[in-house]
């Protein structure tokens, strides 16, 4: 609804308006757009992101997995896309840093070696967040690090909790190299928390798949 709208509808000016949806934009609650404001996309849950576009998912991972040489240290971000990729790692002597439990479950075989930063998981998500996750990353030092994203656009790239923006910032800060890993449904969207530029990014890696 535009600033004006909801104005004349709650019967209060438009500066009153203004201020209180700085204040929801703010707690994450809402975003701002030009004259106005939107509710934000909901995060869909976890089972359901399993089952939105696994072939270019599968697509994705395929391409970031051959970027990877062996003995590389990596951070995987949470998410169904890096779990793709894990998928692919798996075994391989490589050390990966995992900011998700699925992920680790899945990496943790063969020569691969798996470290977890520590932290909360996000019930029903897996994600790993909080000041733990931050302060134990901060130690690692990595060469690549694939990052997820909810939504991503010219603006940047988005997400829908600032717990999970916070933690991926501080991968791409320990890391050489970002690689976003992002199937086609995220583009020309935006969640309430934003992560980084797109020029904070090495690559992008879409999907080719239909």
């Amino acid at each position: 609804m535009s600033t004006k709208d909801l104005a004349r509808y709650l019967g209060v000016s438009e500066a009153t308006v203004r201020r209180d949806l700085a204040a929801l934009a703010r707690q994450g609650l809402l975003q701002r757009d030009h004259g106005g404001a939107f509710l934000p996309e909901a995060e869909p849950p976890y089972a359901v992101k399993l089952t939105q576009n696994p072939g270019q998912k599968e697509a994705i991972a395929r391409r970031a997995s051959s970027m990877v040489p062996d003995g590389a240290t990596l951070i995987l971000d949470s998410g169904t896309t890096t779990l793709a990729l894990a998928r692919l790692l798996a075994g391989r002597p490589l050390r990966v840093v995992v900011l998700d439990v699925a992920l680790a479950q899945v990496l943790a075989q063969g020569e691969t070696e798996v470290l977890l930063p520590g932290g909360r998981v996000r019930n029903g998500f897996y994600s790993l967040v909080g000041s733990w996750t931050e302060e134990l990353l901060g130690q690692v030092r990595a060469d690549i690090f694939f990052l997820g994203a909810d939504a991503f656009n010219s603006e940047g790239i988005t997400n829908h909790t600032f717990e999970e923006a916070a933690v991926k910032r501080k991968a791409m800060a320990v890391s050489q190299r970002t690689v976003l890993l992002a199937d086609r449904s995220k583009w020309g969207k935006r969640a309430p928390a934003f992560v980084a530029p797109l020029n904070a990014l090495h690559l992008v890696i879409p999907s080719c798949a239909t």
